[in-house]
């Protein structure tokens, strides 16, 4: 074999890698381990894809290949920041890349219910804006040059919920049809849409008048009931005994200042200086008696239950079982992976609090949280108990990010059923955002339809774009949702004599759209029109659903022919 791609990863990011390679005619060998790296061919191989679970074997695969082919282009997972530094430096042809750095923003942008999205290209900082049509009409006449992305039609369509890819700017929309346009920043405010500031990269600090009330509303919250009961009396007694002393203490008599001065030294018992009941008479001494009496048992009652509470807050703390009572607004997080702990850290750095819900006590992230400065629940996020210890009532949106397609659906139906809308209309809440991850493209589309999530999310269909568009030697700038689909902003060279150059715009695949054209020292030509012609030489970038686009990208290139999965031959 010549000018293949070995493939090693048999999780559903491997396979799905390997589906979409097959798809594209590009030929490809499986390794599963490092000495069947010779067997697949890694001497005349174009490309190696390490998309394993394994941070070590994916290392170690890496390491083979560019030692065995320092000209092969290797593209490997690691979630590990250190080792993923590290290789990076000096790798070559290639990509070393994060599942959780790729998906975590478009999850970000779903909690917070951003329709906006910053990519990079060429030097310019595109936006990719969503709103809802406010009135018929074609695309032309209500958003003008920007380019079309994508359309959901709405309710009142014929096909409600259908999804038309890069539609020409002559489609017409109705009221309530989601749009998806595409331009710079100048251009969107033009047309009077409204720009997200981009999400934070440095952590916001809280007002201490915030820091201040929470702590205090946490403190009460902690006490035990029973501590309001026991200062009521103490207040009762207080109150009481300054009234008796202002109209019965006789010889001089007493003020209301001194009323309440005497009643409290002899409640608290800490002895008489200025005042005391020996000139008094026997019934008011009695009930100097009384109050000292009654004053040590609700002093020592009220001691003991804030005592209780800072005690209790100690063995939380050192036993790691950091407390959300305080919380309001937060994002709830289910699952303590490296892509819970890596949306956890954009929202904290976005100045959101969260919480994290997790199973295993043991979680090797937990230092990374704690850090954030995190609070971690340990339960079964299935349970409500589990979900109302994180305070799910109060939170603004919940993601659902455990390695479980069926623990994050079970999960994903107990959070909708506990914010399912209540019996008062005055009292409904906002919806909540509630975010799945969902491995398997067919079954998370399949789960959004039948139980109606909105924001289901796959980090396979986030990530294999960045995988495949690495290996074949394409620039993927970013990736982004719309509704359950994910799309594509890449750029591509074109070769001579490849199937695009030569090509006219609308030539092109009717689901991928052009949005600029670099060429030679030309200024960067935006928007171009449908007669606008690409020739050798010219960079273009275009934004599309990942397939279509890969294969768009791909006809700049030379064509490689199509092939089978072949199995290596193990050496011994």
């Amino acid at each position: 074999m010549h000018g293949h791609t070995i493939v090693c990863g048999d999780d559903a990011l491997g396979l799905r890698i390997i589906d979409e390679l097959n798809s594209a005619g590009v030929t490809v060998a499986l390794s599963q381990a490092p000495e069947d790296l010779e067997g697949a061919g890694i001497a005349t191989a174009d490309a190696v894809i390490c998309a394993d679970d394994d941070d070590a074997l994916n290392l170690e695969v890496a390491l083979l290949a560019r030692q065995a082919n320092p000209n092969v282009r290797v593209v490997a997972r690691l979630s590990n920041a250190v080792l993923r530094e590290a290789m990076a430096d000096g790798n070559g042809p290639g990509a070393i890349l994060d599942v959780a750095d790729i998906a975590a923003p478009s999850v970000v942008e779903a909690l917070l219910k951003r329709t906006t999205h910053t990519i990079s290209a060429a030097g310019v900082d595109f936006v990719v804006s969503g709103a809802t049509a406010t009135r018929a009409g074609t695309l032309r006449e209500i958003y003008g040059d920007l380019a079309p992305v994508a359309i959901i039609r709405g309710e009142s369509a014929e096909n409600p919920g259908e999804l038309i890819a890069c539609p020409g700017r002559d489609v017409r929309v109705c009221p309530g049809d989601w749009t998806t346009m595409i331009g710079t920043a100048d251009e969107l405010t033009e047309q009077g849409i409204k720009i997200a500031k981009p999400i934070r990269a440095t952590p916001r600090p809280r007002p201490l008048s915030v820091r201040i009330a929470d702590g205090v509303r946490a403190f009460a919250d902690d006490l035990n009931p029973m501590f309001y009961r026991a200062l009521a009396v103490a207040a009762t007694l207080l109150v009481g005994s300054t009234i008796m002393l202002r109209l019965a203490y006789a010889k001089p008599g007493m003020s209301w200042v001194d009323a309440l001065y005497f009643s409290a030294e002899t409640i608290a018992t800490v002895g008489y200086g200025d005042f005391n009941f020996l000139q008094q008479p026997t019934w008011l001494r009695l009930w100097g008696v009384v109050m000292m009496f009654a004053g040590v048992a609700t002093t020592a009652i009220v001691v003991a239950f804030v005592a209780d509470v800072l005690l209790s807050h100690r063995i939380s703390q050192a036993a790691s079982k950091q407390k959300v009572r305080h919380l309001q607004r937060h994002v709830v997080v289910v699952g303590l992976g490296s892509f819970g702990i890596g949306v956890a850290a954009v929202l904290k750095a976005a100045g959101h609090d969260v919480a994290v819900i997790e199973r295993n006590e043991d979680n090797r992230y937990l230092s990374a949280a704690a850090e954030l400065g995190v609070p971690v629940i340990f339960g079964d996020a299935t349970l409500r108990q589990t979900l109302q210890a994180a305070r799910i009532g109060e939170a603004r949106a919940v993601a659902v990010l455990t390695a479980d397609d069926m623990v994050n659906i079970e999960t994903g139906i107990v959070v909708r059923e506990i914010f399912g809308p209540r019996t008062l209309p005055e009292i409904q809440r906002p919806a909540v955002p509630v975010v799945l991850r969902i491995y398997d493209r067919a079954l998370g589309a399949a789960v959004g339809k039948r139980f109606k999530f909105e924001y289901v999310r796959s980090t396979v269909d986030l990530a294999t774009p960045w995988f495949i568009g690495a290996a074949m030697g394409l620039d993927v700038q970013g990736t982004f949702s719309v509704g359950q689909r994910s799309f594509m902003v890449g750029a591509v060279q074109v070769q001579p004599d490849s199937e695009l150059d030569g090509i006219r715009m609308f030539e092109l695949s009717t689901q991928t759209r052009v949005i600029a054209i670099a060429r030679d020292a030309a200024p960067l030509r935006l928007h171009p029109r449908r007669d606008t012609q690409l020739i050798a030489g010219d960079t273009a970038y275009l934004v599309g659903p990942y397939r279509e686009l890969i294969a768009t990208l791909r006809k700049g290139q030379s064509t490689s022919q199509p092939g089978e999965v072949s199995s290596p031959t193990k050496t011994g």
